[in-house]
């Protein structure tokens, strides 16, 4: 009778350990953003949205005066970018743009007049 009053606290143990470890590990699927999340969080950060064609004049007129910053993964830029776009990786999570918000900040300096497009 003492060997199992040991062995279930053990077990117990055991498969809560399980149960936690896969509940930390198990794969995240980030939601896939809508049309009205951009728009709330482009008015929740004081941005405002032009459209693709309005873009392409500004920066067929003047391209330096449109800061386009690529957030995707180094490897991805690497395979092809908009000529002048410079790199800023970024996880595609609301948590990934709240968390890097400041070192962004810091990446664009100082330079709030540009239109800065990212993709």
């Amino acid at each position: 009778m003492k060997k199992w009053t040991s062995i279930f606290p053990a077990l117990a143990a055991m498969a809560l350990t399980v149960v936690f470890v896969w509940y930390i590990e198990r794969p995240a699927v980030p939601k896939q953003a809508t049309w009205d999340d951009v728009v709330a969080e482009a008015k929740a950060g004081g941005y405002r949205i032009i459209s693709t064609t309005e873009l392409a004049d500004r920066y067929r007129t003047s391209p330096t005066a449109v800061t386009m910053v690529d957030t995707r993964q180094d490897w991805e830029f690497r395979t092809g970018h908009i000529e002048g776009a410079v790199n800023f990786p970024m996880e595609p999570t609301a948590w990934a743009r709240w968390r890097r918000a400041g070192d962004l900040e810091k990446f664009l300096g100082a330079d709030k007049d540009h239109l800065l497009v990212f993709y």
